[in-house]
């Protein structure tokens, strides 16, 4: 059977292999298309094979939010040059819509099974990282934002005791700024009670140690226990502040905390509102 351009160019068009790659692909398999793809596709395969062992420390987090549902996807590629690529950013955006119309809630065959085809058809090591579905009720709002290039994502559920109030434009444009926030501060938690208490018993400790450590405050320890146990407590309440997003300096005035412009914000919509929660999603980690 004859190869003819055309064929070479369709070929090129669906694997992405080279045109010399895809017309002698072509002549190894006397102008059977289907074998010619098969072939090629096997010797992605057998380089990518080569390349698995090499990291994907690059990529894109992915966000789509349908109704009352959000999809959070990382991406994973080796370089950032493929992180690029228009085919995997079409990727991603598939992969998300596919979570959310399949109703999803993790990686699976069929998901893993399109990475793999693109990886294949590139031939760069890639790898889906992780899914994240969030749901929201009646009476919830969810927000998102995606900083820069897609390296950090964030979803947010906002509630609010009068549901209806997220139609308006002023509280769509709070919880956006809230979804900033979380991006530019990544909150260890929502709220103290939210902290691990294996965490905080960790922290105490370090904390404890560093003053038993100083001249200064080992000799407080000696001589006025309460006290240094009233240093220690202060230094761990601010510890807290600085990584509970409740306690956390507002984006927008940082002499008030998140917990007070969700106070004053209420006020001005006439409701009470609250974060109840958020995912943050950044490359890598």
């Amino acid at each position: 059977m004859a190869v003819t351009a055309e064929d070479v160019k369709r070929l090129r068009e669906k694997t992405g292999a080279g045109m010399m790659e895809c017309k002698k692909a072509l002549v190894d398999t006397g102008g059977n298309f289907e074998q010619a793809e098969r072939l090629l596709k096997e010797k992605g395969l057998a380089a990518l094979e080569k390349r698995s062992d090499r990291a994907t420390n690059e990529g894109k987090v992915f966000i789509k939010v349908k109704d009352k549902a959000a999809v959070l996807v990382e991406l994973a590629s080796e370089t950032d040059f493929v992180a690029r690529n228009p085919d995997f950013i079409a990727l991603g955006a598939e992969i998300a819509g596919r979570v959310l119309d399949k109703g999803y809630t993790g990686i699976n065959d069929e998901l893993a099974a399109l990475v793999q085809d693109l990886a294949t058809k590139i031939r760069e090591n890639m790898s889906l990282k992780r899914i994240r579905v969030v749901k929201a009720e009646a009476g919830e709002y969810l927000t998102q934002y995606i900083h820069g290039d897609g390296n950090i994502g964030v979803v947010v559920k906002m509630g609010a005791a009068r549901g209806d109030v997220f139609e308006k434009q002023e509280a769509k444009d709070f919880a956006f700024t809230i979804a900033l926030h979380i991006a530019a501060f990544n909150p260890a938690a929502l709220s103290r009670d939210k902290l691990d208490a294996a965490y905080l018993k960790e922290q105490e400790e370090i904390f404890r140690k560093q003053m038993e450590g100083d001249e200064k405050l080992s000799k407080i320890r000696e001589s006025k226990p309460e006290q240094f146990e009233k240093i220690l407590q202060g230094k761990l309440n601010k510890r807290i502040q600085e990584i509970c997003l409740l306690d956390q300096g507002y984006v927008k005035d940082e002499k008030i905390s998140v917990a007070k412009a969700l106070g004053d914000c209420g006020k001005q919509l006439g409701t009470e509102i609250s974060v109840k929660d958020y995912v943050y999603f950044k490359v890598g980690q």
